[in-house]
C-alpha cells in the first residue's frame, strides 16, 4: 500500500503489475469531455424516473459529491448497483428521491441483489429476476412504480 497514492474515496491503494494511473485533471477531462461510455456506481436512492441520490445522507458524514455528479451526467450510460433496501429495510427504489440529488434522469439500469431494472422512456421496468427471486419479493422491497417485462 502506498500512502501517497489514493483513490477517489481518499483511501490508499496499491498498484499491481499492469495497472495504470492518471491524475484527477486527466480524469475530469475524460469525464467532462464525453469520453466515458459507461459508469457503474452505487446509490442511496434511485427514483422511478432514473433520478439518483448517492452522495449525502442528511445528518451523516459528508465527503462531498466529488466526481459522482460529473460521472452521472457525463457518461452515456449509468448503471447503479445497490442493495434493494437500506439497513433498516426501507426501499431504495422509490417514487421520488428524498435525499439530495446527484442528477435527475441519469440512470439507465439498476441492479439489486434480486432484480435488474431498466429505465425505458422515463419509466422503471423490471427486466430480470436474479438468484431465485420472485416478483413478489421485488414488489415487497420496491416502493417505486414499475412495469414488468421479463
Amino acid at each position: 500500500m502506498d500512502l501517497e497514492l489514493v483513490d477517489a474515496a481518499k483511501k490508499p491503494v496499491t498498484l499491481t503489475p499492469g495497472a495504470a494511473a492518471f491524475d484527477s485533471a486527466a480524469s475530469f477531462a475524460m469525464i467532462r469531455g464525453g469520453h466515458i461510455d459507461t459508469v457503474v456506481l452505487g446509490a442511496l436512492e434511485v427514483s422511478q424516473r432514473g433520478d439518483i441520490a448517492n452522495w449525502m445522507v442528511p445528518g451523516g458524514t459528508t465527503l462531498g459529491v466529488g466526481g459522482a455528479m460529473d460521472l452521472v451526467v457525463g457518461a452515456k450510460r449509468v448503471i447503479v448497483t445497490m442493495t434493494a433496501t437500506t439497513a433498516e429495510g426501507a426501499p431504495k427504489l422509490v417514487p421520488e428521491c428524498t435525499l439530495p440529488l446527484t442528477a435527475a434522469g441519469a440512470v439507465s439500469t439498476v441492479i439489486t441483489e434480486h432484480a435488474v431494472f431498466r429505465i425505458v422512456d422515463g419509466a422503471l421496468v423490471l427486466t430480470e429476476l436474479l438468484d431465485g427471486a420472485t416478483e413478489s419479493t421485488v414488489a415487497a422491497e420496491t416502493s417505486a412504480t414499475y412495469r414488468v417485462s421479463l
